[in-house]
């Protein structure tokens, strides 16, 4: 019960969860399916998104970003603060509404005030209120296509293909690249002949050298899908007057072109994003990191919650009932 309530609580039981678990009704799958929805439901399962979901998505780094005003003008703290809440807000949607966690990447849904409509182009928005809406375009769907992430995978005065590929490997696929060597000499912006360089032309001529393209070849494309968005989250067509250039082949051989193409590809394998996110949540929930003895465990969740169509629900109680979320370490 104790370590039920920290899951998703992150605070002790209360005098009903108590009451069941010195019964002993714990132990029945039913009941505890039951008290998961119960604690959902309940207000202090926001400390499951303040604790969790900011943590793995990278939320947290938005109060430090610090975008270039010279490169982003529009950008103020008005609309860092709408970038969190949009992204907090879709993940609370998914929790509470007990839909499929498969919607973190494809939701047509999203949440927003006039200051992040603004910054979207979305009309007729007004007041710091945030209110539910269709997605403006397809390309906004889900946790790709929101600023929050854009932002936090970016350069203060620019976007970062190698930090958005990153963040997906890590956090979605669950393959994270191995760290980079040391001194990385820095992106050249001009050819021999003085001309400027894309972005596209800069990574392309890094990853001649052979120590660097390992890593890149699995990066890079990934990141370029993700070009029309600049380093706060605005679409666009061009990148200092050049155009973009958002098509590549994947790690997996997929060739994609556009963020929707790469949300399709990660959407086309659900077991392998919902494995991470019960990796991560598990990694949470136990407070340790995951194992190789763990994988059956996490792998038998993923397939209950699939029979399930991953409700959230299905997620968290199949974490609970867990043989390493029900047993201590031997010692």
């Amino acid at each position: 019960a104790s370590r039920l309530s920290f899951f998703l609580w992150s605070s002790i039981p209360d005098e009903e969860l108590l009451t069941i678990a010195t019964q002993g009704k714990l132990k029945d799958a039913a009941v505890l399916d039951q008290q998961v929805k119960r604690m959902i439901a309940d207000p202090r399962s926001n400390a499951l998104i303040a604790n969790f979901a900011e943590q793995w998505l990278f939320l947290r780094n938005i109060k430090s970003s610090s975008p270039d005003l010279e490169a982003f003008p529009d950008f103020d703290d008005n609309l860092r603060q709408a970038m969190k809440q949009e992204t907090t807000l879709l993940f609370d949607s998914i929790m509470r509404e007990d839909r499929s966690v498969m919607d973190l990447l494809s939701a047509d849904y999203t949440f927003v005030n006039e200051r992040l409509a603004r910054h979207y182009g979305v009309p007729n928005v007004y007041g710091s209120q945030f209110r539910r809406i269709k997605v403006p375009s397809d390309a906004r769907r889900g946790l790709l296509g929101q600023a929050s992430i854009l932002m936090v995978t970016s350069y203060p005065n620019r976007t970062s293909p190698v930090e958005r590929g990153k963040w997906i490997l890590t956090n979605l696929l669950g393959v994270p690249p191995s760290p980079p060597p040391p001194n990385v000499p820095p992106l050249k912006e001009e050819s021999a002949d003085g001309k400027p360089r894309s972005l596209r032309e800069s990574l392309e001529a890094h990853r001649a050298n052979p120590v660097c393209a390992g890593c890149h070849r699995a990066m890079d494309p990934i990141g370029f899908s993700m070009e029309n968005f600049d380093g706060v989250g605005h679409w666009r067509t061009t990148d200092h007057g050049l155009p973009i250039d958002t098509s590549g082949t994947l790690f997996n051989g997929a060739t994609v072109d556009g963020v929707a193409g790469l949300r399709q590809m990660l959407a086309s394998n659900p077991n392998v994003f919902v494995g991470v996110m019960t990796e991560k949540m598990l990694t949470y929930a136990i407070g340790r990191g995951i194992t190789y003895n763990d994988m059956p465990a996490v792998r038998k969740i993923v397939q209950d919650a699939r029979s399930r169509d991953f409700k959230f629900s299905a997620l968290v109680a199949g974490v609970a009932k867990s043989t390493p979320f029900q047993f201590k370490e031997a010692k």
